[in-house]
């Protein structure tokens, strides 16, 4: 297995468990759990590969995908309280997540023949909605609805990886370039408070 490889299969992991343990604090049941962990979990995939007609979607074609959401309900009711005191650690690796989310989702989309402003569209749905259903499914506001940045910074990441492969088409760094992007102003928002603005009232 290859380490982009190894590092999706993680991000999924880390999105399943962030999408347990909401279901657990909502007093889900058990298959409610299973539910919002999938769909936290590879939901913005499923719906991308339903957009740009790549089915059957993704991880319906490799089970390892599904192993590693399951995987993530016994880790979230036997392990409950440790990982809530990793909260700041799977904050980290959730950011890393929605990096090489956004960048996969881009590469797949260009891979298909759409152009890169539908590439750059689809590299968000990829990185955000599995968390937007979500945050649907357990009555919250999503978070790319509040002031807090988050789908901004997968825009920044997917336009600095176009960017760069206009420029250096060849350079086998523009992945992680462009995903560390992603992290770092994810990151530092959070870090510094750094908000987008609200609407203004009426």
């Amino acid at each position: 297995m290859n380490l982009i490889y190894c590092i999706d299969l993680f991000g999924t992991l880390v999105f399943a468990i962030s999408g347990v343990l909401i279901a657990v604090e909502k007093k889900f049941d058990l298959v409610g759990a299973i539910i919002i962990g999938i769909v936290t979990a590879v939901g913005g995939g499923t719906l991308r590969d339903m957009m740009i007609g790549e089915t059957p979607v993704g991880w319906m074609k490799d089970l390892n995908y599904l192993y590693v959401i399951f995987a993530a309900l016994p880790l979230c009711y036997f392990f409950q309280k440790p990982i809530q005191k990793l909260r700041k650690g799977i904050f980290l690796f959730d950011t890393i997540g929605i990096g090489l989310f956004t960048i996969l989702g881009l590469q797949k989309t260009l891979g298909v023949g759409l152009s890169p402003i539908i590439a750059v569209m689809m590299g968000i749905v990829s990185a955000v909605f599995g968390g937007v259903i979500r945050d649907v499914l357990t009555n919250e506001i999503p978070l790319i609805f509040r002031k807090e940045i988050y789908a901004s910074a997968c825009l920044a990441g997917g336009l600095v990886f176009l960017g760069l492969e206009y420029i250096f088409p060849e350079l086998v760094y523009n992945v992680p370039i462009a995903i560390f992007v992603v992290i770092i102003i994810r990151y530092l928002a959070v870090r510094r408070n750094w908000a987008l603005p609200f609407t203004p009232n009426p």
